[in-house]
């Protein structure tokens, strides 16, 4: 159209034509692509060696420990347990002082060095005569709360890589030196893997004594189907004294005592019922005579 117009005018010079070429259609601007569309998808190795990974822990800071058979059990049984077993807690702080004194006067004379862990155990044996309903366990195929015809008290022996609980049969029926016994023999042959199958499994109530380790008190984790497990806490001084008529204090002094705790099986054991248990044990333990008469 240009060209025609000025063909028209007459004005065909040839600088004019020269300026005035066939005009061309626009160029398109190049346009970069976008990356995901530029680049051909990442196989899933490119994608992971493109995420940051996180820095590798030297290994000289740590060292694989391999869990034994044993650790595993007790960590599975002690999970089903927590997991399943409504838990219930009672503490109780109990003087020990005449225990000691008579432990004492009883080590003096007999060949048979009785423990202060003996005489927890048969505490809780002749508590468990008078309470009956305290010495039971749960069978929980049948859901049923199954009564004990024997009192066998197990007892906790830490053993190399987990813990075991042998069991002093009729501990009721037993006298102290009886027990001390029999609890060195089990403790012994438990820590060399010698133990019967029925020396630690069964038992109708369980004590777990860390006392001689320095530990005040602690909670244990019920050991089922017993229902109930008693945890027993180093002994400590505490001052006492006597209370006048007139509300005066008489004759302060320093008396031993040490706490435990019963765990129990709410589905069995009541509240009261693990009360009067806990009643009978501070009352022996209180006054051990009863205990070797």
């Amino acid at each position: 159209d240009v060209i025609y117009y000025l063909l028209k005018k007459g004005k065909t010079s040839g600088s004019v034509l020269k300026e005035s070429k066939t005009p061309q259609a626009p160029k398109e601007a190049k346009t970069t692509p976008a990356p995901e569309e530029s680049k051909t998808a990442q196989s899933p190795k490119a994608k992971a060696a493109s995420v940051p990974q996180p820095s590798k822990i030297q290994s000289s800071e740590f060292q694989d420990v391999v869990s034994s058979n044993i650790r595993q059990v007790i960590a599975k049984r002690l999970t089903e347990s927590k997991a399943n077993t409504p838990h219930q807690y009672q503490a109780r702080t109990i003087n020990i002082t005449k225990l000691l004194s008579l432990r004492k006067q009883v080590n003096e004379s007999s060949e048979v060095k009785i423990s202060v862990n003996d005489f927890i155990i048969k505490a809780v044996a002749l508590a468990l005569g008078e309470v009956p309903n305290a010495n039971v366990i749960y069978d929980l195929k049948e859901n049923k709360v199954k009564s004990c015809n024997t009192i066998d008290v197990s007892v906790a022996v830490a053993i190399e890589g987990g813990l075991i609980t042998p069991i002093i049969k009729n501990a009721n029926l037993k006298r102290l030196t009886t027990i001390t016994t029999e609890m060195r023999d089990l403790a012994q042959r438990a820590r060399s893997n010698q133990l019967k199958l029925d020396e630690f499994q069964g038992g109708s109530f369980t004590v777990s004594n860390l006392g001689m380790f320095g530990i005040s008190e602690f909670t244990a984790v019920i050991n089922p189907p017993q229902c109930a497990i008693m945890a027993v806490g180093s002994s400590f001084e505490k001052l006492v004294w006597d209370e006048g008529p007139d509300g005066s204090i008489r004759s302060p002094r320093n008396e031993m005592f040490l706490t435990v705790n019963i765990c129990s099986d709410a589905r069995a054991l009541d509240q009261s019922t693990v009360a009067k248990l806990a009643d009978a044990i501070a009352r022996y333990l209180s006054n051990p005579s009863q205990m070797i008469l």
